[in-house]
């Protein structure tokens, strides 16, 4: 059993190197006596401008010390730091199961995702293949490049498609609003994969865009040392599931009830050929549009859900940190500040909407969130040392199937290109950023008002293009935006709008559409061995949360499945 402490705070000038010394100072033994101990968490408290701290939550084995502690505790109750008995959860993966697998599991993408699902099953001895429709991600950075310089769009390798997946470009932040040993598990997976340690613990763990290469690259490696396979620029183009060998697809006997009428996997079909399979994780990501089509028309199970969906807005990154740091240079201590915020019923109606920040990114850069021709929309990223002079976060709502017709399956999808095309269009047909002035916008000003002052600063590198942001998003965004900016300005003093753009849309926070998959198997309805996983299913809003899901399907597979050749 181990000791958990509470509160532990230090100054800016305290090295963490004292950390052991305080932690013995505050369960009353001697430093000598402290056994191995460890950092839970960290986070930074700067409410106080004068006196901003990090502050910690500690474990700690104090061998034959537990119950003097736990009397202490109880005796100084109410007082910090606080401490208490701590039994940390253990991380265990199930024993392979008896139903029998035919063929290696195939996993379609790569991003977070497909890959955790495919080391999990690596690791268990079952030899995935992973289906990737885009080129390895050093490849894939030479693109990305060569895109911003003013190259053609490649379809299949770009910000969203590619090893990867579309976190490679989206900042690296390791954020997770779970906790429990699956999250820690794949954090320490990252960790092992040429990521930082710190992010086993850090409050708001961040990697950056240029170092998520690296860490891609080695769990890739990881995976093939454990006996998987990758298969870039191959594209999944339809599934193959029925009865048997053929195309038929008749019912299959079966009998466990949960499976009773299902239809059985037999194979995909690829841009490369066909390759039979009785097990495939569909971890196609929430850009994967065509992907989702092949589907509808196969039958896969699917319904519509909410997405968030606004614009980027873009700051001087000063602003932000003399805001969240007050006065003092703190930043070349603590590295660019951030922020999280939210307006609370920005749009009226019945069910009000809810306006906030997303994927905000300090010292970052806006990018093209682009995977097809004739379609514009935006993102933000940073890489580690967060040193552009700008900040950029989205401002998003979550728009309901009831905001854009959820009667229709992709109705959501539908209003994404909508806008995305008219971004395009504005952007000349060459990928500019339209931009607006933040507060023209509110005002609903005319273009134009202030021409001889030059194009307006922004970290976008592709090009500009003055637009009325209002004509990129729909109504009820506009009106979420035009009620609940204003909010955010008044609780930062005036200073959120100072110097502030608009670009966008932003319209891939996440999917409009969640692919059914059942609660206990996580296997689509009807279709034995069709296993749905990550942000494109409908089931994660981040990095890490795409990753643990992969890994809870990695273990229902396990649990289910014999390993190939047993």
């Amino acid at each position: 059993m181990s000791i958990r402490v509470f509160n532990v705070r230090l100054s800016l000038d305290e090295a963490e190197a004292t950390l052991g010394r305080r932690l013995a100072g505050i369960l009353r033994v001697p430093e000598s006596d402290l056994g191995s101990w460890r950092i839970l968490r960290k986070s930074l408290d700067a409410r106080d401008k004068d006196r901003i701290t990090f502050v910690y939550s500690l474990v700690a084995n104090v061998p034959d010390q537990e119950a003097r502690i736990v009397q202490l505790a109880s005796r100084d109750a109410g007082q910090e730091p606080r401490f208490e008995l701590y039994s940390e959860p253990a991380f265990f993966m199930p024993e392979p199961g008896t139903r029998p697998m035919k063929h290696q599991p195939i996993v379609i993408g790569s991003g977070p995702g497909g890959l955790a699902a495919a080391y999990f099953l690596a690791e268990r001895g079952y030899r995935p293949l992973v289906l990737e429709r885009g080129r390895p991600v050093r490849d894939r950075i030479r693109d990305v490049h060569a895109f911003d310089a003013g190259s053609p769009l490649n379809p299949e390798s770009n910000y969203l498609f590619g090893e990867g997946g579309a976190g490679t470009f989206s900042d690296g932040k390791l954020t997770c609003r779970s906790s429990g040993p699956d999250v820690q598990r794949v954090l320490q997976l990252f960790a092992e994969c040429k990521g930082k340690p710190s992010i086993l613990y850090e409050y708001r763990p961040h990697l950056g865009s240029n170092r998520l290469p690296a860490v891609v690259k080695a769990l890739r490696r990881a995976i093939e040392s454990l006996g998987g396979d990758f298969r870039f620029s191959c594209r999944v183009e339809d599934l193959d599931y029925g009865e048997g060998v053929g195309t038929s697809c008749q019912l299959v006997p079966n009998n466990n009830s949960r499976h009773a009428g299902s239809l059985s996997l037999r194979g995909v079909a690829t841009s490369s050929g066909y390759i039979p399979a009785n097990v495939v994780v569909l971890a196609i990501g929430h850009s994967a549009r065509d992907t989702y089509e092949m589907l509808r028309r196969r039958g896969v199970p699917m319904t519509p859900k909410p997405f968030q969906m606004g614009v980027r807005v873009e700051q001087p990154q000063e602003t932000v940190n003399r805001v969240q740091y007050g006065p003092n240079k703190l930043e070349t201590r603590l590295g660019a500040a951030d922020y999280t915020l939210i307006a609370r019923g920005a749009s009226k109606g019945r069910q009000p909407h809810d306006l906030f920040t997303f994927c905000m990114c300090a010292g970052g850069n806006v990018i093209p969130s682009v995977a097809g021709p004739g379609f514009f929309c935006t993102n933000g990223m940073s890489l580690s040392l967060r040193d552009t002079a700008f900040a950029n976060s989205g401002l998003m709502i979550t728009v309901r199937p009831e905001d854009f017709g959820g009667d229709d399956l992709f109705a959501g999808i539908r209003l994404q290109e909508a806008y995305e095309r008219k971004a395009f269009e504005i952007g000349r047909g060459s990928y500019f950023c339209p931009i607006q002035r933040a507060d023209d916008f509110l005002a609903q000003r005319a273009l134009g008002a202030h021409k001889a002052e030059g194009m307006l600063p922004s970290s976008y590198s592709r090009g500009l293009v003055e637009a009325d942001i209002a004509e990129l998003v729909p109504p009820v965004i506009r009106e979420a935006l035009y009620h609940g900016v204003p909010i955010l300005d008044h609780r930062w003093q005036g200073r959120f709008l100072k110097d502030a753009t608009f670009v966008g849309p932003e319209a891939r926070g996440s999917s409009p559409v969640r692919i059914t998959r059942d609660d206990t198997t996580r296997e689509s309805p009807g279709i034995l061995g069709l296993y749905p996983v990550g942000e494109g299913a409908g089931y994660a809003g981040g990095i890490v949360s795409a990753a643990v899901d992969g890994l809870r399907t990695a273990k229902a597979i396990v649990a289910q499945y014999a390993v190939p050749g047993s």
